[in-house]
């Protein structure tokens, strides 16, 4: 098994000594990360290998002895467990004899991160499925992360591995704390992507920015009070924000070494850590406001089954004779990595015909998930044609119904099928319609679709529209 290994180099005094400790199992990448960000750092770096892994090191770690082959165990195992990337474990040693500083704590966060490239591995036929690191997170924070939630959107699996790197504490100026709050932008640029829920899946703590907001508003708002010559409503105002202040304040030193330095340099950052935190928010919502619109656009992808998603066999019950279409799980993972609901509108009216159970189709659907992914959602019409019911496409029922259960609006999904019950479907729902034309499509449905598309992967294309 080949591994390439990339590191993007910002700190030469280092990289001689990382290099040094290394027993590389492929080719060593050296990317030079000055005037570029990480993201984009990484992502040169692995369009370089031709490796089937690739794994990607900071130039401050240090790897424990043994690191090389402990990478490949680790690499052998995901694999065999058909993870497409490993993470090795970071230790950051701290001072003996006394608490842990603030700076010190912060790095110390790397222990618990899930999925950082300070040491991380992946398959690089994932990279490319996915497009790598995003090169619009400028900083090194949240890239990482929001690869890892694309990977895991897409279906993937990701492991902890048995390697281990060391990350010593370096140095760090007296405002380094206000200065890692530029981090509030990147995760303006998550909530953007991914939603709401964009912290769940890869395990990334909240922070304090609700406080931060409450604390820099009443700090304005007594501005502009005592400017008004409101002096009461100022003094009621300052008030809160000097409580609030010193419960930051507090709360950052209380856990530390409380020398006369580490609790000068609190109090002194805790009066601009606030508003730099909400200024960067907005900063990022506003860097950010496209991405969000892009993403508002679309709120779910519902699919047809036979024909669309498996092979088309008629009246199927049986697990057995289930075969996804050639580019169905590639188009699935590109909804899942862009963080779109995605569920399966169909209608089984061998049910009603008495030539197949329910538990059947249920059978069917489950082999379709273990070989496609998990759906969010999958809607069955059971009823045969002449039983007048309001589910069965072209009526709208299906695709209102999937709708309800993926707690979005029609009129922002997409249906992707391969006949005209498809889109008329969606039409009378309020939801667009794009049609994956097959040999049992009328030549009259192919004219009368808004969008059509050659096949799945170009369906979802359109349905995600650019920016992707």
């Amino acid at each position: 098994m080949r591994v390439d290994i990339v590191i993007p180099a910002t700190r030469p005094d280092r990289l001689a000594s990382l290099l040094a400790s290394l027993d590389p199992p492929g080719e060593v990448i050296v990317v030079d990360g000055t005037g570029r960000s990480p993201a984009a750092a990484r992502n040169a770096g692995w369009r370089r290998s031709a490796a089937e892994w690739v794994a990607f090191l900071d130039d401050d770690v240090e790897p424990a002895a043994g690191w090389s082959d402990a990478l490949r165990a680790d690499l052998e195992e995901a694999a065999s467990a058909g993870a497409v990337g490993t993470q090795g474990r970071v230790t950051v040693p701290l001072p003996r004899g006394r608490r842990p500083t603030d700076w010190e704590r912060s790095v110390q966060a790397l222990e618990t991160a899930r999925w950082a490239t300070a040491d991380m591995a992946y398959r690089r036929s994932v990279l490319e499925e996915l497009g790598g690191f995003d090169e619009a997170f400028p900083r090194p924070y949240r890239e990482d992360s929001d690869l890892a939630l694309r990977v895991l959107r897409a279906g993937y699996e990701l492991r902890r591995g048995s390697r281990r790197v060391v990350h010593p504490v370096g140095p760090a100026p007296v405002w380094v704390s206000v200065a890692r709050q530029a981090g509030n932008a990147d995760d303006a640029r998550m909530l953007a992507k991914h939603g709401r829920g964009w912290r769940r899946p890869i395990e990334a703590p909240r922070g304090r920015l609700a406080r931060h907001a409450a604390i820099t508003a009443s700090g304005l708002a007594a501005v502009v009070a005592l400017a008004a010559r409101r002096r009461r409503a100022a003094a009621a105002l300052g008030g809160l924000w000097l409580a609030g202040t010193l419960e930051l304040a507090a709360a950052r030193i209380a856990p530390g070494p409380r020398t006369r330095r580490e609790v000068a340099t609190m109090s002194l950052t805790s009066l601009a850590l606030p508003p730099a935190a909400v200024a960067w928010r907005v900063a990022g919502w506003l860097a950010s406001a496209g991405v969000a619109r892009r993403r508002r656009r679309l709120e779910g992808v519902l699919f047809d089954r036979d024909g669309t998603l498996v092979d088309d066999v008629p009246y199927n019950g049986d697990p057995s004779r289930v075969l996804p279409r050639p580019d169905a799980r590639a188009a699935l993972r590109r909804c899942r990595a862009a963080g779109v609901p995605v569920a399966v509108v169909t209608n089984q009216s061998g049910v009603g015909r008495g030539f197949l159970t329910i538990d059947q189709v249920g059978a069917v659907n489950a082999e379709i998930e273990r070989r496609l992914g998990p759906f969010d959602a999958w809607l069955v019409c059971p009823h045969a044609p002449d039983e007048g019911c309001s589910c069965r496409k072209p009526a709208p029922g299906l695709v209102r119904d999937a709708c309800r259960a993926l707690g979005v609006r029609p009129g922002r999904c997409v249906v992707i099928g391969d006949i005209g019950s498809d889109v008329e479907a969606a039409r009378r729902a309020g939801a667009r319609a794009v049609l994956v034309p097959t040999p049992r499509t009328r030549p009259e449905e192919v004219a009368a679709a808004p969008l059509v598309a050659a096949d799945l992967r170009s369906a979802v294309a359109l349905a995600l529209g650019p920016g992707r």
